[in-house]
C-alpha cells in the first residue's frame, strides 16, 4: 500500500486529491496538512511514501518544507512530489535541487497524478509528464551559471554521458535508443550514476547534470 500525506492549503484541493487517491486499491491517504510545518511534523512521524506538496502555502512554504525533508536523513525513503498551479513556477527547479523528485501542475489529469504517485512510490523520478523537457530547459535557463566541480570524476564516460541525456529529460527507454543499449542496460548506468553521485533519485541526477555543465541549454547560445 503506498501511503500519502496531502498538504495543499486549500481544503477543496486537498478533498479532491484524497477522493481520488483513495479510490484506488493500492493507495491510502495518511493525512492532509494545510502549511509546510505542519508537513515536515507529520512526516517525521508518519514516514509516508510520497507527499503531495503544494510550493505556494501561508507560513512555511512547499520550498522550504520539501528542503527540511530532504536534509533529514531519516526521512530518505519520503519522496515529496510538488503540486503548483503554473507549469513553469520559479520555485520549482530550486525545489528540485533540495530534494523534491519531481513535480506536477494541478491541473494534471487524474490518470496522470495516479501514475505519478506510484512512478515516485518506487523510486523513480517524476518530471510532470508531457512538459518534462520545455520545463527543466526553462528552468536551467533561468539558473546559475553551471560552477566547476570535480564530483564527476567519479563516473566513466559512458556514465556521463547517460547523466547528461537524463539532463535532457529522456527516459531509460529513451537513452537505449539513443545509445543503442537494451532498457535494462540503460537503467543499470542510471542506477550506477546515482550511487556514485550519492543522490536520492533521477530528479538530483538532473539538477547535478545542469549544475556540472553536462547539459547547458541556453548557457552556451
Amino acid at each position: 500500500m503506498i501511503r500519502v500525506l496531502l498538504a495543499d492549503d486549500q481544503a477543496l484541493v486537498r478533498a479532491g486529491f484524497r477522493s481520488l487517491l483513495n479510490a484506488e486499491d493500492d493507495i491510502t491517504v495518511i493525512g492532509e496538512v494545510a502549511d509546510g510545518a505542519e508537513a515536515v511534523k507529520v512526516a517525521r512521524a508518519e514516514k509516508p511514501d510520497v507527499v503531495l506538496m503544494d510550493i505556494r502555502m501561508p507560513g512555511t512554504d512547499g520550498l522550504e518544507a520539501t528542503r527540511e525533508i530532504g536534509a533529514d536523513e531519516t526521512l530518505a525513503d519520503v519522496h515529496v512530489v510538488i503540486l503548483t498551479t503554473f507549469d513553469l513556477d520559479e520555485y520549482v527547479f530550486e525545489a528540485l535541487r533540495v530534494g523534491a523528485s519531481g513535480f506536477l501542475v494541478k491541473d494534471t489529469e487524474p490518470v496522470e497524478l495516479l501514475q505519478a504517485v506510484r512512478v515516485v512510490a518506487r523510486g523513480d523520478a517524476l518530471l510532470s509528464p508531457g512538459v518534462t523537457r520545455r520545463l527543466v530547459a526553462e528552468f536551467a535557463t533561468r539558473s546559475r551559471q553551471p560552477h566547476a566541480s570535480t564530483e564527476l570524476d567519479v563516473l566513466t564516460e559512458r556514465e556521463k554521458e547517460i547523466v547528461a541525456l537524463v539532463g535532457e529529460g529522456l527516459s531509460n527507454d529513451e537513452i537505449a535508443e539513443r545509445l543503442v543499449l537494451s532498457p535494462a542496460t540503460a537503467k543499470t548506468h542510471v542506477s550506477r550514476a546515482m550511487v556514485k553521485l550519492a543522490v536520492r533519485d533521477r530528479a538530483q541526477l538532473v539538477v547535478v547534470a545542469y549544475q556540472t555543465g553536462l547539459v547547458r541549454p541556453g548557457w552556451l547560445g
